[in-house]
C-alpha cells in the first residue's frame, strides 16, 4: 500500500512539474490578453489605422501566443473518424480556415508544391471550421500530402478551446508549431487583390509558406545537433 501512494505522489509530481516545464497552453496564455486585444484592434479599424491594428497583432503574436503550446483537442478527418491534434508527431504546419473563405488564385497550387517537398519533414494540416460536407466541397484542390481535418462546432458547443482557438485570430491564419507542440510563430493568411495574377499569387504565397517551414526546419536541425552533442561530449 505504500509503495502505490509513492508511486502515485511521484506520478503526479512529474505530471505537475512537466506542466510547469512545458509552458502556459494556447488557449490559456491567449484568453488571458484576447479581450483587450479584440478591443483595441476593433478600434484601430473602427478609424482605418491599419498600421495600428497590424502592430497590435504582431504584439500579441510575440509577447502572447509564441512560446505556448497548441492544446490537444478533438477533430475529424474527412473520413469522419476523430483524431487528437497530438497525434501528428512531426513539426505541424498548422493553417485554419472557413470554407467559405476564398484563397488567392495561387495559394492552394503554392501549398500543394511546398508539402510534395517537404511532408517528410513536416506534418502539413489544414483545419476547418464547418461541416464535413462543406469541407470536403472546399478541399478537392489540396494535394494528398497535406491532412484535412475538421471541427464542427455543432459537436463542440461547450468546447472552449475551440472557441478560443477559432475567434481569436481570425482565419485564415498558419501556426508553425515545433514536434514538442510548442508554437514558434503565427502568420495571417498573404493579403493581395482577389483579382491578382496567378504567377504573382504563386509567388507571394510559397515565399510566405517555405519562409514559415525553414523556421520549423531550422529549429529541428538545432534540437538534433544539441542532442547528438549530448550523446558525445
Amino acid at each position: 500500500m505504500g509503495r502505490k501512494l509513492l508511486y502515485l505522489f511521484l506520478l503526479v509530481t512529474f505530471s505537475a512539474q512537466s506542466q510547469i516545464e512545458q509552458g502556459p497552453l494556447f488557449s490559456e496564455a491567449i484568453g488571458k490578453n484576447i479581450k483587450k486585444y479584440t478591443k483595441n484592434s476593433q478600434n484601430a479599424y473602427a478609424v482605418q489605422d491599419f498600421e495600428r491594428a497590424e502592430f497590435l497583432f504582431d504584439s500579441l503574436i510575440n509577447n502572447v501566443v509564441n512560446g505556448s503550446y497548441l492544446d490537444n483537442f478533438k477533430v475529424r478527418k474527412l473520413s469522419g473518424k476523430k483524431i487528437e491534434l497530438y497525434k501528428f508527431e512531426k513539426p505541424i504546419f498548422l493553417m485554419t480556415y472557413a470554407s467559405w473563405c476564398t484563397p488567392g488564385v495561387g495559394e492552394i497550387p503554392a501549398l500543394n508544391e511546398v508539402a510534395e517537398k517537404y511532408y517528410k519533414e513536416i506534418d502539413f494540416v489544414i483545419l476547418f471550421w464547418d461541416s464535413k460536407e462543406n469541407v470536403r466541397k472546399s478541399t478537392r484542390e489540396y494535394s494528398r500530402k497535406i491532412n484535412i481535418i475538421y471541427v464542427d462546432e455543432k459537436e463542440n458547443k461547450n468546447d472552449h478551446i475551440v472557441e478560443i482557438m477559432k475567434h481569436s485570430l481570425g482565419f485564415p491564419t498558419s501556426f508553425f508549431i515545433d514536434e514538442n507542440k510548442r508554437i514558434v510563430d503565427v502568420r495571417r493568411g498573404v493579403l493581395h487583390p482577389y483579382n491578382e495574377k496567378y504567377e504573382i499569387s504563386f509567388e507571394l504565397n510559397y515565399n510566405s509558406f517555405l519562409n514559415g517551414i525553414s523556421l520549423l526546419k531550422n529549429l529541428a536541425d538545432e534540437d538534433k545537433d544539441h542532442f547528438a552533442s549530448k550523446q558525445n561530449p
